[in-house]
């Protein structure tokens, strides 16, 4: 048994409690939080630090198997440079990528990630996954913009799927982003969730590209498919709407649903997104270092909390981040919206990453029974209750 300290405890699930004491079992299973008196630092066998402890980060959006593309992707290219960069590099030497995976979940595991919802395109990240210490939710992804190749993207999501299956890891079957799956397509796949009642998960409104093509079928997203893939898009036909608001026809209603980026979603799109879907179940993931990247934009995060809508934290992939770091996202966000409190990005850092991918029952807060891992987080601004460039996380449990 172990008895661990801090300044402030945030156990996400009930209000900050200064100079507790969290008490768990060995494994890290939650036994109890309670105040302490004034002789905090003096009690025997307790250990103390100055700074927050905060249960195990929840990553919801992350790509592991780009790990082997750190610093290899120019800066402020926008998504149809991206895509063409990734497109050119990712099909780099196998053994190299499971090296990278392989370091990239371990530094994971010590930035103090707990769990991670991640998107895969194939299997070379099972053996990983597999003796990881980290809960993994894996995102298959299926995408293939001509109609022609539905059948066989889909028969291909299948085969990773079974891959996975047979190795006991969580998995969900689910579309790429809007621009990259053909309406064959996606109806496949939402017979396919719907069945199975999975989590789904989607890139939206990561640039402005993808609502000029669903407006007027130009853009860079069209130049990409047109002329670096060489795919013929005469049977696309722009719907004058949003992107978000032209696939919500796509995504089983009562299906959980990860909306990861939204760094062009208006306020028109969530009043349309809230008349079609509950907020409970609709879940925005933010991934900023990411924007700021590929866009060097920022979403609308002030008008995802107006809304009321359950905000999560990812990190995307090594292709367009320097690290994967959840604080990191934490600090970009308390940098340029100050209003937001500390209690609340902690809350979108744990539990309601938790609960997206459908494991608050073991993380996300410190609760009796839990064993959501024990981060303690230093370098706080305790005048202003606010993270600063000087924040770190040391995982302690």
């Amino acid at each position: 048994m172990r008895k661990i300290a801090a300044t402030y405890i945030f156990p996400i699930n009930q209000s900050p409690v200064k100079n507790g004491v969290l008490t768990c079992s060995d494994d890290g299973t939650i036994i109890e939080i309670s105040k302490s008196n004034e002789n905090l630092k003096e009690q025997s066998g307790l250990e103390f630090y100055s700074g927050i402890l905060v249960p195990g980060f929840v990553n919801t959006h992350c790509h592991l198997e780009f790990s082997h593309l750190k610093n290899e992707i120019e800066k402020n290219t926008g998504i149809g440079g991206f895509i063409g960069q990734i497109n050119q590099l990712r099909n780099r030497e196998e053994s190299k990528k499971e090296k990278a995976i392989e370091i990239s979940d371990k530094r994971m595991w010590h930035a103090g990630i707990a769990a991670v919802g991640d998107i895969t395109n194939s299997d070379v990240t099972i053996k990983t996954k597999k003796k990881s210490k980290i809960y993994y939710h894996t995102f298959i992804e299926s995408f293939g913009f001509h109609p022609s190749r539905a059948e066989r993207a889909f028969e291909y999501a299948i085969s990773i799927r079974d891959n996975y299956n047979k190795n006991g890891l969580v998995n969900s079957i689910v579309p790429h982003s809007p621009y990259s799956v053909s309406e064959p397509l996606f109806e496949k796949i939402k017979t396919f969730a719907a069945k199975e009642k999975s989590i789904l998960s989607i890139h939206n409104q990561e640039s402005k590209g993808e609502t000029q093509f669903y407006k007027n079928g130009t853009g860079p997203i069209a130049n990409h498919l047109a002329n670096n893939l060489g795919i013929d898009i005469s049977h696309w036909k722009p719907t004058g709407k949003s992107s978000l608001i032209s696939i919500l026809k796509y995504i089983p209603d009562e299906n959980q649903l990860l909306l990861v980026h939204n760094t062009f979603t208006s306020e028109q799109d969530l009043t349309e997104l809230k008349s079609k879907r509950l907020s409970e179940n609709t879940f925005i993931v933010l991934c900023p270092n990411s924007n700021l990247y590929i866009e060097n934009q920022l979403p609308p995060v002030l008008l995802f909390q107006k809304e009321k809508f359950p905000i999560c934290i990812g990190t995307d992939s090594l292709a367009s981040n320097h690290d994967l770091s959840v604080l990191s996202e934490l600090i970009t966000i308390q940098h340029n919206f100050p209003e937001i409190k500390l209690e609340e990005l902690f809350k979108w850092a744990c539990l309601n990453g938790a609960k997206a991918i459908g494991v608050e029952d073991i993380f996300g807060s410190f609760e009796k029974g839990k064993k959501p891992g024990i981060n303690l987080i230093t370098g706080i601004d305790f005048k202003t209750n606010k993270l600063t460039q000087k924040s770190k996380v040391k995982r302690l449990v």
